[in-house]
């Protein structure tokens, strides 16, 4: 048997022992726990339904193509590889359809190609924008997110410039 096998067995009992010192009722609190996390499920749920929903039509309908041949000349001039543009367009949106996406580029021109590199490290300098936003504003009864869009958006943005530029700058 491994360390890394019993790290979290151990962790779990590290809990229940320092909660039994503080006198806490451990199982009552685990199932209050649980209680509020089903709770906070159940309010975020049709927003993620929905968010699931569109990313699915959205590279089904084509429009990612069509997005990507007319972004294409904007990117080269930044110095972004075009083949990366189906890879921007998702990930504010779906984590699950960017690392989809990811593993396609890196499938077709190879992990250790620009392009491969390129987007391994917008995948890992970047956010689910429009997921992180549901998941974090829904569970706090947030409902107006106008300036939060945006500015998430354009952080998005300059994740994937800099990816690109680190990855030119690293790997010439």
């Amino acid at each position: 048997m491994s360390l890394s096998s019993l790290i979290i067995p151990v962790l779990l009992a590290a809990v229940a022992v320092c909660g039994m010192g503080r006198r806490v009722d451990v199982y009552g609190a685990l199932s209050k726990g649980a209680e509020e996390g089903l709770r906070v499920l159940f309010r975020i749920l049709p927003a993620l339904v929905g968010l699931l929903t569109a990313v699915s039509m959205f590279r089904a309908s084509g429009a990612a193509e069509l997005m990507t041949s007319l972004c294409a000349p904007i990117l080269e001039f930044f110095g972004i590889p075009p083949q990366t543009a189906p890879l921007m367009l998702i990930r504010p949106v779906s984590g699950g359809g960017a690392l989809a996406v990811g593993t396609d580029l890196m499938t077709t021109y190879g992990p250790d190609s620009h392009i491969g590199r390129t987007a391994a490290v917008m995948l890992g300098s970047s956010e689910t924008t429009f997921y992180t936003i549901a998941v974090y504003f829904g569970s706090a009864g947030i409902r107006k997110t106008r300036h939060a869009v945006p500015a998430a958006l354009v952080a998005d943005i300059a994740g994937f410039a800099a990816s690109a530029w680190t990855v030119n700058l690293l790997f010439p």
